[in-house]
This record gives C-alpha cells, sequence and structure tokens, in this order.
C-alpha cells in the first residue's frame, strides 16, 4: 500500500547515476545481505516490473527507487526473528504486496495470505502472484475484521502503511495464534501514538516491544519495526464490527 512515506521518497531528487547500483545489482547485494534463496531474486525483479506499470496500486513506480523503497524496506523485516521464522503470514491491508509480497518470495516455505479490502488491488495482487510464481500466496478480498476463517491462526501479522498502532493491534490480534507477532513498518516515531498502541495490546492479550530503528537503504528517513508479541488471549468481543477500529480506537490519550 501507498504510504506517506512512499510519497516523500517519490519527490526526493534521486542519487546521481554514478552513485546507484543498477536494480540487478542491488538485488543482488540484497539476496547476499539476507541471504535468499536463489528463486527470489527473479521473483523480486518481476514485481518490480509490475510496480512500474501505471496501474499499480503505489506512489513509485521507478524501478530504480522501488528497489529500495519497496524491497529493500520489505526485506528489513527479516532483522526480525518473528518474521524469519515465521510459518503462516497475513499481509492486512497488502495493497501492492508490501511488504507480503517481498516476504513470500525470501520466505517460500512461509504461507502468506494478501489481505486486502479494495477489489481493484486484490485483482493486481492476483495478477503479481501469478506473473511472480508464487505457489505459496494467495488472495483474500475481504476486511482483515471480517476475515473470519482467519481467526487464531498466524504466527505473523504484518502491515506497512495501513493505520495507526492501535487500529493495526485491533485487526491483528484475532488473527495470531498464541505467540504470534505483529510487526508494523512505520516512519518517525511518535509517543503518543506508541502509548495509545500499548494500551490497545494491553486490551488485546498482546505485549509492545520496544521500536526497532532499521535503514533499508542510505538514504532512508526514520524507518522503525514496531513488534508487539500475543501473550494472552484476546477477548471474544474482537474482531468489532468493519470499521470500528478506526472509529473508534482504542486510546491511553485523549486524542482524537
Amino acid at each position: 500500500m501507498s504510504s506517506p512515506d512512499d510519497a516523500a521518497d517519490a519527490r526526493r531528487p534521486a542519487r546521481p547515476p554514478s552513485a546507484r547500483a543498477t536494480v540487478a545489482e542491488r538485488l543482488a547485494e540484497l539476496s547476499g545481505r539476507y541471504r535468499l534463496p536463489a528463486t527470489a531474486v527473479d521473483r523480486l525483479a518481476m514485481l518490480l516490473d509490475l510496480l512500474a506499470q501505471p496501474v499499480a496500486p503505489t506512489a513509485v513506480h521507478d524501478p530504480q527507487r522501488g528497489v529500495d523503497i519497496h524491497v529493500a524496506d520489505a526485506l528489513a523485516g527479516l532483522e526480525l526473528e518473528s518474521v524469519r521464522r515465521a510459518e503462516r503470514i497475513a499481509d492486512v491491508g497488502a495493497g501492492a504486496g508490501l511488504p507480503g509480497l517481498v516476504l513470500a518470495a525470501a520466505l517460500p516455505g512461509a504461507e502468506v495470505t494478501l489481505v486486502e479490502a479494495v477489489a481493484r488491488k486484490g485483482g493486481f495482487l492476483e495478477r503479481a502472484v501469478a506473473a511472480m510464481g508464487l505457489p505459496n500466496v494467495r488472495v483474500i478480498v475481504a476486511r482483515a475484521e471480517g476475515w473470519t476463517e482467519g481467526l487464531d491462526h498466524h504466527d505473523l501479522v504484518t502491515a506497512r502503511a495501513v493505520a495507526e498502532l492501535p487500529v493495526l493491534v485491533e485487526y491483528a490480534a484475532p488473527l495470531l495464534a498464541p505467540g504470534g507477532a505483529l510487526v508494523a513498518w512505520k516512519g518517525r516515531r511518535d509517543s503518543v501514538e506508541e502509548k495509545d498502541g500499548a494500551a490497545a495490546a494491553a486490551v488485546m492479550g498482546l505485549e509492545a516491544s520496544p521500536p526497532l530503528r532499521v535503514t533499508p537503504f542510505i538514504d532512508v528517513e526514520a524507518r522503525h519495526l514496531y513488534l508487539y508479541l500475543k501473550l494472552g488471549k484476546t477477548p471474544a468481543r474482537f474482531p468489532r464490527r468493519a470499521g470500528m477500529a478506526r472509529k473508534r480506537p482504542i486510546r491511553a490519550s485523549s486524542r482524537g
């Protein structure tokens, strides 16, 4: 899904050509850094080709930028053990397939479900899964709150540029099996949002970990991974009906 961070990166002047590796060189570098399987580079190159199309649901179409903004950013999640060892992943608000499609290419042994409410974006995801040759991925066109099939099933829920932390916690908690984790990709830290996320986590049976600052590429602005572990039971009243998590998020503060 596109985000304000993506849009800012799209507007930022590109580095001079002499300072940039080619897309192929950058993918090879990332493959070595994260010890990706042999099939990953070609699949990620195909994803960048798909995202270059004007119809792709992203603000960044240029593969030269996308290899960092899309691929390297998603792969940064592999710095967390909860991501590396995941076997059943749900990517909520999957949008253009970031980070879900990237993680599916990097973790071919994991079962990845891309959950996207917008049918047009779901169509793009279906085409991408077929073009990339990803047998471990399926696409569900549904809201996370309404996807009852996914309840209590996943050891990892991912979200990038979807919503505020307390909303993401509410989306993720019912989908997680005991011991599972939510990982959210975010930009600059916001202390109020972090407190709200922790408050929602306490209600949902999750526990917040300190955010991890990551540097997926050299000129990235502030980038953080937020990790929540499911250590308790999510109350039976969750998930609430569609839209309530955004309309009335659980907060520690009076904001909103």
